[in-house]
């Protein structure tokens, strides 16, 4: 039987959804509602390097707070956002004032008070004047607020696979001597690392995005809306929804978040992390660390490494014949890491295509797909280059899972006001 086409907008089979449109995993454009994103769409100039030296200053002050927790495995089921839905019982999430000393609005603080770094998750800084829920981050003036066009709430436009196939390409024998690879940056996993809440399970939502000098909008690679949280278990991973394309890691990057947990009242839900951290790009490079992003209410560890000589790898998956209902999860991995990035986990039950993943491989090295359907295993592995797509079939017993990895290389730099690409 022949393959399912592959579209740019993959979508996970459909199963039933919340009445309230809790998930445990989706994607969305909307990112948090509220008045506090009606600012004007203001872009300004790309990073200054008067910007990079006073933000790169701010990351070597560590907050002195939080603890490490020990990682307990959940895996909620992954589904696309065309209402794809893990079938288990829905949480309610009581008010904020059931809960004990988790009131920021009743004067008490939250956050942990344990002042020590352990297990080699070190915490990172949040920038001042950077929270959402204050309005410091649009109130406040600052220069590295309009180098990154932070008034502006609107996604990249930049998409995945632009230079895939580039019309200008020069090979001598198989290499492009026209297009490079670049150092990029690799996000592995974001983890729920502390709540205040005493069921260990939450309704979370929010987003979290990096602002790279490539393109200075928002690449998500966490966004969901209160009306579509997740649940997600305390120690457990958070799954992401991007991000859209690969980031690039010149200069300095900013990550900007603001997630929070879900309540029965709008007004009192819980502040999990707020603000705006920032990466440079001379730390870091070649291995994995964890930063710990800690907030009013809860921490999250964000796992990650700076790639030198990177393209980017777009992973698409589509199940073209399934004979059998089964669950399915499917992570990736690069050679020379042993971090793995969560790709998907549900029950496939017909033929579908799932949500498209970007990763970040070097050249020379390899990105290794796992696959675990129920209790057997498969994997396939593609090793890194410029252009073009490989692709490669398993057949199961239980279906064929067609994998199809598309790569491209970065642009040099991009002028958003007129949305051109400017290459090497």
């Amino acid at each position: 039987m022949a393959a399912a086409p592959f579209s740019s907008d993959l979508r996970g089979c459909p199963v039933p959804r919340f009445c309230t449109g809790s998930r445990t995993i989706g994607s969305s454009s909307s990112g948090i509602e509220g008045n506090e994103f009606d600012k004007p769409d203001r872009r300004g100039a790309l990073l200054s390097d008067n910007t990079r030296i006073a933000i790169s200053q701010g990351m070597h002050k560590e907050e002195k707070r939080g603890q490490t927790v020990d990682f307990v495995a959940h895996s909620g089921d992954e589904h696309s956002d065309n209402g794809a839905e893990d079938a288990s019982e829905e949480i309610q999430i009581d008010d904020a004032d059931d809960y004990a000393s988790t009131s920021d609005e009743e004067g008490v603080d939250c956050r942990d008070n344990v002042g020590h770094t352990t297990n080699n998750v070190i915490p990172i800084h949040t920038i001042d004047n950077s929270s959402h829920r204050d309005g410091s981050i649009y109130r406040v003036a600052c220069r590295w607020k309009t180098d990154y066009s932070i008034a502006n709430r609107n996604e990249t436009w930049l998409d995945a696979m632009m230079l895939s196939d580039p019309k200008d390409c020069i090979q001598d024998g198989e290499n492009c001597i026209v297009h490079h690879p670049h150092r990029m940056l690799q996000i592995f996993s974001l983890r729920l690392t502390k709540i205040p809440v005493d069921s260990g399970y939450v309704e979370l939502y929010g987003y979290i995005a990096v602002r790279d000098s490539l393109d200075p909008l928002l690449n998500y690679v966490f966004n969901l809306s209160r009306d579509c949280p997740i649940i997600v278990e305390q120690g457990s991973l958070i799954r992401m929804t991007g991000p859209k394309r690969g980031i690039q890691s010149y200069g300095t990057i900013l990550i900007e978040y603001d997630m929070r947990i879900k309540t029965r009242e709008r007004d009192k839900d819980l502040q999990l992390i707020d603000g705006v951290s920032v990466y440079d790009d001379s730390i870091y490079a070649g291995h994995s660390f964890t930063n710990r992003i800690h907030g009013d209410c809860g921490a999250v560890d964000i796992t990650l490494s700076l790639l030198d000589g990177a393209v980017e790898a777009t992973v698409e998956v589509a199940i073209s014949e399934v004979r059998s209902s089964f669950s399915l999860s499917v992570s990736s991995s690069i050679s020379g890491f042993h971090d793995e990035i969560q790709l998907f986990h549900g029950t496939i039950c017909v033929p579908c295509s799932l949500r498209r993943s970007v990763v970040a491989v070097e050249m020379g090295a390899w990105i290794h797909l796992e696959f675990n359907l129920g209790t057997e295993s498969y994997s396939c592995s593609f090793k890194a280059k410029k252009h073009r797509c490989d692709s490669q079939d398993i057949k199961t017993e239980l279906g064929i899972i067609s994998v199809k990895v598309t790569w491209s290389t970065l642009a040099t730099f991009c002028d958003p006001q007129k949305k051109q690409l400017i290459l090497w």
